[in-house]
Order: structure tokens, then C-alpha cells, then sequence
């Protein structure tokens, strides 16, 4: 077992530590950071919401995210929900280092935690990611522009262009483009990342050297690593934890409709009026009104039709009257010889 603990990397010991740190941390800072979003608190984008991802999966990036912020010159964006993340994040990340390091120590180093060793583990990983962080991102940014243009030049090459009439097509010049400086980009950030692991990692082992080696067995451990996450009242416990859960709701509830984003003005839609509610009867009442009073226009307009045809009619016959009364008096067959 000693050989084991001895023949540990230092990667394997970073990442043991920095891996469970970082999940155990997770939910509590998320659930502040989604109710700074809700309050309006954080606006930012770019480089900055990088930050707050950084922030969020790591417990010791709280130097050097505002480092690579200054450097950069980024700013906070607009309201104070970045910094106040920042600060709340360093009692939440001791915290998880703390019993993250202390399980650890028991467990694969056989050693005893000393005490303040989340304290410890904290500022000495965040200072190490202070300085080796802007390192990393200045590395990463330069080898990614040289990559892009590396891929872009192979891309032209003439002998692609042999291969095709045209050139490369767009799509597959695309794709290898990508594919070349991605390779690569990601290949040196696994390489970089790796390094600041096993620098933390050196540094766990260093102080686990220094601490005191348990006299307790493997059972004795196990029962001692199990009830570290036990808490003493549980009752106590368990009432903080649910009140304070039910007042992060409703104070998330309360603030989500007031700073819920409104769309812009040139994309609003047209307000749609509501439509009235049907009434059977009052649609049947309506309908048989209208219904008499079309019946009383038609009856009026045959009535007013009528009277305008007799007169003519009358007329008429008298004017045929008359033609026939002169042409039977003009007739040759009724003159006297």
C-alpha cells in the first residue's frame, strides 16, 4: 500500500483532489450565479461568460480569472453579479476542498488532514492558477492563430489544386481547416492543462509528507471518511438546508418576471384583440331582427314598385285607345262613297 501511495503522479493526485472539489462546489455556486442572471445582476458576454464558466468548474481560478480580465482589458460587465459571484465562491470552494482533501489524505495517503488544510489547499492552488492560467491562455491563443493560418495555407496548396479543377471544394476545405487547427489547439490546451494539474498535484503531495501518518486501520478510516459527511444534527441539518433551498426559490420567482427580457421594438408583434365570447341567444335574437327588418324592406319596395307601374299601364291602354280610334277613322274600308 505505501508503494502505491509512493508511485502516485502528481496529475493523478491533482486531479484526484481538483476533480471532486469541483462538483461538490458546483450546485451551490450555480444556484447563486442563476439568481444573479434572474436579478439582473450579470450581463456580460465573450470573454467574460468564459469567466464565469471558469468560475463555476474550478475552485481555484478566483485570482486568476480577474487577472486574465485586467490583462485582457475585460471588465465585469454591466452590475455587480461577476464579482459578487467571485466572492461568495471562495467560501464555497474551501469548503469543498476542505472535505474533498480530507477524504483524500485518509484515504490513498493514510496520513491525517491538518488542520486548515481547505484553507491551505485553496490559496496555494489559487495562486498557481493565478500565474500558470494567463500563461495557458496566451499560449493557447498563439498557437490557435498560427494553427488557422497554417490550415488556410494547406488549404491552397497547389497540389490540392491538382486534384481538383476548381480547388478544394468549400465544404471539404472547411472541414480540414478546422480539423487541422482544432487538433491542434486542443492538443496544446490538454498538454498545458495537464502541466497546472500536476504543479497542484506536487503540491498535495508535499503536504501530505509533511502530515502526520494515521495509526488507524482501513476499517477505522472508512468509518472516519463516512462520518465526516455526517453531520452531527442532522435534524438541524436538514431544516437549514430545505429553508434555505425554499427562500433561493421564491426569491428567484419573485425577481424572474420583473427582469424577464422583453423584445425588442422593431420585433414586436401585433396585439391580437380577444375575441368576444359566443352567446347562442343573443346571436338567434339578433338574427331574427334582421331577419323582419329585411322582410319590411322587401314589402316596401314591392309596394313602392307597384304603385309606380299603374299609372304607366293606364296610360298605356289609353294611348292605345286613341291610336286605334284614329286609325279605324283613317281607314279607306269605313270612308263613305
Amino acid at each position: 500500500m505505501a508503494n502505491e501511495r509512493d508511485s502516485m503522479s502528481p496529475t493523478v493526485v491533482g486531479l484526484g483532489v481538483l476533480w471532486p472539489a469541483c462538483w461538490t462546489g458546483l450546485p451551490i455556486k450555480l444556484a447563486f450565479g442563476l439568481l444573479a442572471f434572474a436579478m439582473g445582476w450579470m450581463e456580460f458576454e465573450g470573454r467574460l461568460g468564459l469567466a464565469f464558466l471558469m468560475l463555476l468548474g474550478s475552485p481555484v481560478t478566483i485570482f486568476a480569472v480577474p487577472l486574465i480580465s485586467i490583462v485582457l482589458d475585460g471588465h465585469f460587465g454591466e452590475g455587480i453579479g461577476l464579482p459578487l459571484l467571485f466572492l461568495l465562491s471562495v467560501p464555497i470552494d474551501i469548503w469543498a476542498l476542505g472535505v474533498v482533501g480530507k477524504t483524500f489524505f485518509l484515504e490513498r495517503f493514510r496520513k491525517e488532514p491538518p488542520d486548515g488544510l481547505g484553507f491551505s489547499l485553496w490559496w496555494k492552488s489559487a495562486v498557481v492558477g493565478a500565474v500558470f492560467l494567463p500563461i495557458l491562455w496566451y499560449v493557447v491563443s498563439f498557437v490557435t492563430d498560427m494553427s488557422v493560418s497554417a490550415s488556410q495555407s494547406i488549404a491552397q496548396m497547389e497540389s490540392l489544386r491538382h486534384l481538383f479543377h476548381t480547388g478544394l471544394p468549400v465544404a471539404e476545405r472547411i472541414g480540414l481547416e478546422v480539423t487541422i487547427w482544432g487538433t491542434v489547439s486542443f492538443g496544446i490546451l490538454l498538454l498545458l492543462l495537464a502541466i497546472g494539474v500536476s504543479t497542484i498535484g506536487r503540491i498535495i503531495r508535499d503536504m501530505a509528507n509533511a502530515a502526520q501518518p494515521s495509526s488507524d486501520n482501513y476499517q477505522a478510516l472508512i468509518t472516519r471518511w463516512d462520518l465526516m459527511r455526517v453531520p452531527s444534527d442532522q435534524g438541524l441539518f436538514m431544516t437549514a438546508v430545505t429553508g434555505a433551498g425554499v427562500v433561493l426559490c421564491l426569491w428567484f420567482w419573485a425577481a424572474l418576471p420583473v427582469t424577464t427580457p422583453h423584445p425588442h421594438e422593431c420585433c414586436q408583434k401585433e396585439e391580437v384583440k380577444k375575441e368576444p365570447r359566443f352567446k347562442p341567444m343573443e346571436v338567434l335574437t339578433r338574427n331574427e331582427q334582421e331577419i323582419a327588418e329585411i322582410e319590411a324592406l322587401v314589402l316596401a319596395l314591392e309596394q313602392t314598385k307597384g304603385a309606380g307601374k299603374e299609372p304607366k299601364k293606364a296610360d298605356k291602354e289609353k294611348g292605345g285607345g286613341k291610336a286605334e280610334r284614329r286609325a279605324t277613322g283613317d281607314s279607306p274600308a269605313v270612308t263613305k262613297p
